[in-house]
């Protein structure tokens, strides 16, 4: 076996899929899905083929043909990170249908009871396949080194509608045919009254981690010509999303202005349930968010900014492996940034890099006991890539672009990124790739820049840089002063938003007393921001401080939220270091209550901070 990619069974041997036609009979009462998958390869193919599978029951194999049994065998042992390995052997085949049904444990899936929704009537269920979860859902190479199109049918109760990260084709009654697809899973009751059938098609190849799909009680508001966002229909979500993204359009003209032709036609949002684990997900043609992004000022755009980066840098361009995740994240994050500095301005670009900044030197702190992670170009064999997320490929990769540009102008970069997103659209690259294209492109940038320290060594390299502008300097030094016992007055903050807020709390010492936490409450009623960024930073101060006047807080914001960039450093404030046995009770007894409410994902991620530190 040669594989590809260490987080699959794919092996380079064989032929890649390069199109699959699914189709899924969603039981909510059952949280499994029961389905078909007929998959068709590059070339006919004689022999083993191996492929991903996690926590998925196989029924058969067919030809799809000749509907003859296909021999498969499944490994009895699951992988803790790859999951089982499903190996059918072929005979000339081209294609091959798989019959099987998901798990209720699967870990790309939520099924969420109506008491855990927005309308509290109806339940609601949606993926999350990055970066190795699509395998929960379906079998396939699930590696970015493979690309497919797909067809999907899902047949849903009629009381529901559903999303896809695809073209929506038509809904329609179960009894009406649709001979281009795989027949329907026979475990299901596909013809039953009561049910609707919601066709997608997806012409362009795409890595499976993008695939996605949402049901629920939706409803949606037109925000512009190729725009609409959609969300439960019951509760105000709705209306605060459509006025919170209502400039969208505007950021889509900016990114085709920097980066060339928007390629996916649409770029509709999707506002998921609080327990989705991520700001945004870049799923092509519909994005998924958070609700915590709707923060009333319209700063929560800049993370449709960076899902809608990805339509060039990630969703056209994508990282062969996620050892290479840095050329997915590293050049949305520098993307995202460009877009918001033409929108919003420089101002706000420069805070949004200062903050970013200060991520990236608090990641070095947490990779001080292995290096590793710290580098662009990882070494990801036998670790799990939930376990390793951080913000080192979006910060250190923007750094290194950021690096290249002021070397050789923002114009000259300018057509190099142009240049680099039409030679390789529709393909999976990998750092070496990037780098000969780099020196083919800019003779000579290997004398005047360390790449090799960029992409392979440990750290920050010493030729990164600090932002600098009048209003980053301002808040660094009010942080600075707070040190010494001063707070800002009302006057020095009095035009601040989050971002703002952010980058002080983000600066201040972590060693603070819990009278200044107190103090600094009591003037701005931080504890009480409806924007998380500002209200997680305060709380992990006040953790810090062990001021336990803000745990009911904590304890609130911890079961109100399932994004993992808060759920990680709050838990980790309350379990990390000694002398902490009531913040550690605190933690468990959280957590215990919490968890059905958190994405397998982050479910994963909290377990993992709890063994590392209990």
């Amino acid at each position: 076996m040669a594989p590809i990619d260490p987080h699959s069974f794919t092996d380079s041997t064989h032929p890649v899929t390069t199109h699959i036609s699914l189709s899924l009979y969603l039981d909510f009462p059952s949280s499994t899905i029961h389905a078909t998958a007929l998959l068709s390869l590059s070339n006919p193919h004689t022999g083993p083929l191996s492929l991903d599978t996690r926590s998925l029951t196989i029924h058969s194999v067919l030809d799809p043909q000749s509907q003859a049994p296909i021999p498969f065998s499944l490994s009895s042992d699951e992988d803790p990170i790859r999951g089982r390995h499903l190996t059918l052997s072929l005979s000339n085949h081209s294609s091959f249908l798989v019959v099987y049904s998901t798990s209720p444990s699967s870990s790309a899936l939520q099924w969420l009871s109506p008491p855990q929704t927005f309308n509290k009537t109806l339940p609601f269920v949606y993926t999350q396949c990055q970066s190795i979860h699509a395998r929960s859902v379906f079998p396939c190479q699930d590696t970015p080194a493979a690309r497919v199109t797909y067809t999907c049918l899902l047949n849903v109760p009629s009381s529901l509608s559903a999303v896809m990260s695809a073209r929506h084709v038509t809904r329609r009654s179960p009894n009406e045919s649709s001979p281009s697809h795989a027949p329907p899973p026979p475990h299901a009751t596909w013809g039953a009254e009561g049910r609707a059938v919601e066709e997608f098609v997806m012409d362009q190849p795409i890595p499976t981690y993008l695939f996605a799909f949402a049901v629920g009680e939706l409803g949606f508001r037109e925000v512009g010509p190729r725009t609409r966002v959609y969300a439960e229909a019951a509760g105000p979500v709705l209306d605060e999303a459509a006025r919170e993204f209502a400039g969208t359009e505007e950021m889509v003209l900016q990114g085709e202005r920097l980066f060339g032709p928007y390629d996916w036609e649409r770029f509709d949002l999707l506002v998921l349930p609080p327990s989705f684990p991520y700001g945004g997900m870049e799923n092509p043609r519909m994005v998924f968010l958070t609700p915590t992004v709707i923060k009333g000022d319209a700063s929560g755009a800049q993370v449709v900014a960076h899902e809608l980066a990805h339509s060039w840098t990630g969703n056209l361009i994508t990282n062969k492996t996620n050892d290479h995740f840095w050329l997915n994240e590293g050049f949305t994050t520098y993307a995202e940034r460009r877009i918001v500095e033409a929108v919003q301005g420089e101002d706000r670009a420069a805070l949004n890099i200062g903050i970013g900044w200060k991520g990236l030197n608090e990641e070095m702190e947490r990779f001080k006991d292995n290096m590793e992670f710290t580098k662009l170009k990882t070494n990801q064999e036998g670790v799990d890539p939930d376990d390793v997320y951080s913000q080192v490929p979006y910060e250190k990769g923007f750094q290194f672009l950021w690096r290249i540009e002021r070397q050789i102008g923002r114009p000259a970069f300018d057509e190099f990124l142009k240049k680099y997103i039409n030679t390789f659209k529709f393909k999976s690259i990998d750092t070496e790739t990037f780098l000969d294209f780099l020196k083919a492109n800019v003779p000579g940038i290997e004398k005047d820049i360390d790449l090799e320290l960029w992409t392979e060594g440990t750290g920050i390299p010493p030729d990164a840089y600090e932002p600098v502008s009048n209003i980053y300097t301002k808040i660094v030094s009010l942080a600075n002063e707070f040190k010494l016992g001063r707070m800002p007055r009302e006057d020095e903050v009095a035009d601040w938003q989050g971002q703002e807020w952010e980058l002080y709390l983000e600066n201040l010492p972590k060693a603070v007393e819990a009278s200044q936490i107190l103090a600094l409450d009591e003037c701005y009623r931080l504890s009480e921001s409806k924007d998380y960024e500002v209200k997680v930073a305060f709380l992990q101060l006040a953790i810090s401080a062990k001021c336990r006047d803000y745990y009911g807080e904590v304890e609130k914001t911890l079961k109100s939220v399932g994004r993992m960039k808060y759920l990680r450093p709050l838990y980790t404030a309350l379990v990390q270091g000694t002398g902490k046995e009531e913040e550690k009770i605190l933690a468990k007894r959280v957590f215990a209550e919490a968890r059905d409410c958190y994405h397998p994902i982050a479910q994963g991620v909290v377990e993992s901070i709890f063994a590392k530190h209990l």
